[in-house]
């Protein structure tokens, strides 16, 4: 009877240590299981920092000295369409509708291109012989050269001979600025009086991202030939595209600069504007862009 109870002794021993054992194991199994989701979850939720390290946060370059250089009050905006990044002094002026004078010589190529007008970019204009105060105004011309020249009247024969309706229809329908032509008797220079046609820098650079993503009322080949005559310059590293511009009847004057560049596969849009004291005054609204645009890592190996 003794070794009975003996024996069923021993039984409940062992079952119990088998028991005691499986719960031990449990124990240190779900720890490793919580353990692992744990770490798991750690390492998931670092990433975004890891990455967010990858791409440190871009320091706005201080535009504004540029022009405190020159002492001359102004304002720029450049656009980063890649990275959808906008660096600008005076944020006020650069929404604020001026007339867009001889920057709108980018406008008025098109459409002398899409009329047939000109037949193309090199087609000649005979000067009237009217003697006017810059001399680059002073003789036969083509498109091409009358952009770079920015020559006033050949610009106007294009207007006057696209003429004040066809002309309208256009503005309207690429809703250029503020659209405001005045009438028939203002075709041929609506858009150097302030009373008339105005756009903002905002609305430039947005003119110009459809001018280069070809989104405007306009075949490709009139595209095409428009920006490659305003080609300002172009080397393996880069292509600057602009217009200059001054406007006189306002007080005081006012001169603007705007285009785009394409460099390190992106492409820059910008539209500078300062006022004009003199003459003297007309390359300091692109030496103030080109400095703008090299605080951005841009145009660094030019002189």
């Amino acid at each position: 009877m003794k070794n009975i109870w003996f024996n069923i002794e021993q039984f409940f021993r062992r079952y119990a240590k088998r028991q005691m054992q499986s719960f031990v194991f449990t124990v240190i199994g779900c720890l490793a299981v919580v353990s692992v989701i744990t770490f798991g979850t750690m390492y998931v939720l670092a990433q975004p920092a890891s990455t967010s390290l990858e791409r440190p946060a871009v320091k706005a370059p201080n535009l504004g000295r540029h022009f405190q250089e020159f002492g001359r009050e102004g304002s720029i905006l450049i656009y980063d369409s890649k990275n959808n990044r906008i660096y600008e002094h005076n944020p006020q002026r650069n929404v604020t509708a001026i007339a867009p004078a001889s920057t709108f010589k980018i406008f008025n190529a098109l459409v002398a291109l899409e009329t047939g007008v000109v037949s193309d970019d090199v087609a000649v204009l005979t000067w009237d012989g009217i003697h006017r105060e810059i001399d680059a105004w002073n003789h036969d011309t083509n498109l091409r050269q009358a952009f770079k020249d920015s020559t006033v009247w050949f610009y106007q024969v294009l207007a006057r001979r696209a003429g004040y309706e066809r002309m309208q229809q256009f503005i309207n329908k690429v809703g250029y600025g503020n659209r405001q032509i005045g009438t028939a008797a203002d075709i041929d220079h609506f858009w150097l009086q302030q009373q008339l046609l105005q756009i903002t820098p905002k609305e430039q650079i947005k003119f110009l991202q459809r001018l280069y993503q070809g989104d405007l009322p306009f075949s490709q080949r009139t595209i095409n030939l428009v920006k490659d005559i305003m080609v300002r310059e172009q080397t393996p590293e880069y292509t600057l595209r602009g217009k200059t511009g001054w406007l006189t009847s306002t007080k005081p004057e006012v001169g603007w600069f705007v285009g785009y560049l394409e460099q390190n596969k992106n492409v820059y849009f910008f539209a500078t504007t300062l006022d004009m004291q003199k003459p003297a005054d007309a390359p300091t609204r692109i030496e103030i862009t080109r400095r703008s645009l090299r605080d951005l890592g841009l145009l660094t190996h030019i002189n």
